[in-house]
């Protein structure tokens, strides 16, 4: 399963000639390159996937599926043996 998850961008750098930054999801922060969005800003969200920012989105989008992955997790849609996924671990 992909799962592409949004996040803020806080911080911006290049790394050997590639743009990267560091995106906050949800309190957790994950180094990712912003190649694929060369025009992202301190600020701007964006949907993470691999380590790598997709696209950029606004923050009402960011947060209509914030909210939709916090009721799926609380909903139980998971098996019980399963563990589902916190957004410490997205």
């Amino acid at each position: 399963m992909c799962l592409a998850i949004p996040g803020k961008l806080v911080e911006l750098s290049n790394e050997n000639g590639l743009k990267m930054g560091i995106v906050d999801v949800n309190g957790s922060k994950t180094r990712t390159c912003l190649e694929y969005v060369p025009d992202i800003k301190l600020g701007q969200y964006t949907i993470v996937h691999a380590g790598f920012a997709l696209k950029i989105i606004d923050e009402e989008d960011a947060a209509e599926s914030l909210k939709l992955w916090q009721e799926l997790i609380e909903s139980g849609a998971f098996e019980p043996d399963e563990n589902p996924p916190t957004f410490e671990s997205l």
